[in-house]
């Protein structure tokens, strides 16, 4: 009887870790959808206000074709990788300055940004 109680743990614990793992990536959707969504996308194509940020991880600044940056971002020279983008989301103007993000300021919350980021790179 031991050996199926440990046997039914393991699977509820795993069952638990893939629900939340479900969370975080729904959460981090919707953090985007919150805070990123009003200007860009991150399907393959649908520029908006912003360029689409689909593949954005080790894209270089100012690179994507079909969408016209502003010349601080096209002569920014960054490469989008983790400590680069949140270092971005958290304050736009000390990345890039004279960038156009307006009126987006930055988020604050650390884990937001993190969540954000995740989503992002699964995209």
């Amino acid at each position: 009887m031991p050996l199926f109680a440990i046997a039914a743990a393991l699977t509820v614990s795993a069952w638990l870790s893939q629900a939340a793992f479900a969370a975080d990536q729904t959460s981090g959707e919707q953090l985007f959808n919150n805070n990123c969504r009003t200007c860009h996308s991150w399907k393959e194509g649908d520029n908006r206000l912003g360029p689409s940020l689909h593949g954005v991880v080790g894209r270089k600044s100012g690179a994507l074709q079909g969408f016209n940056y502003s010349p601080s971002m096209k002569q920014a020279n960054l490469t989008w990788d983790d400590g680069t983008l949140d270092k971005f989301i958290a304050n736009p103007d000390g990345v890039v300055q004279s960038n156009i993000m307006k009126p987006f300021n930055g988020i604050t919350d650390a884990a937001t940004r993190k969540q954000i980021i995740e989503f992002l790179k699964s995209k």
